[in-house]
């Protein structure tokens, strides 16, 4: 049996984190941290790294709709050779360009409103990141 796959979406308040099955098929958003600084965000990641223990960590790479890399790109670049340091796992970026779009749409289908839905989105971009992946021809 293989080991699980951690998705994260990345930002500058919250943070959605997602992990795969043991089979990695299928993607479950786990739920947002809340988090200023990169140290504390580290932190609150280590738990879910410590009780998942994951093989990879997939995250969301914001390029822009031009195909060009910007400071937000350059942002996540940075955080995603933190990760590496902080728990040896290698670390893979998924274009996570409309991923923030979808999941505001599937939450206006599903009626989620309010302070809700702002602990919601950012859950289920993380998990659309981390499906995407899933889905791809990635062996």
């Amino acid at each position: 049996m293989t080991k699980r796959i951690i998705g994260i979406d990345l930002g500058d308040v919250r943070t959605g984190i997602a992990i795969s099955d043991a089979m990695q098929m299928l993607a479950s958003g786990v739920g947002t941290i809340t988090a200023y600084n990169d140290d504390r965000l580290l932190d609150e990641i280590a738990v879910h790294i410590k009780y998942y223990d994951p093989e990879l960590i997939i995250i969301g790479y914001p390029i822009n709709m031009d195909g060009s890399i910007g400071p937000r790109a350059e942002k996540i670049a940075a955080f995603s050779k933190k990760l590496e340091e902080r728990f040896s796992l290698p670390v893979k970026f998924v274009d996570e360009r409309c991923t923030t779009m979808i999941a505001h749409s599937i939450l206006n289908k599903t009626n989620t409103r309010g302070k809700k839905r702002k602990s919601v989105v950012d859950t289920l971009s993380a998990e659309i990141i981390l499906q995407s992946y899933l889905d791809s021809d990635r062996k």
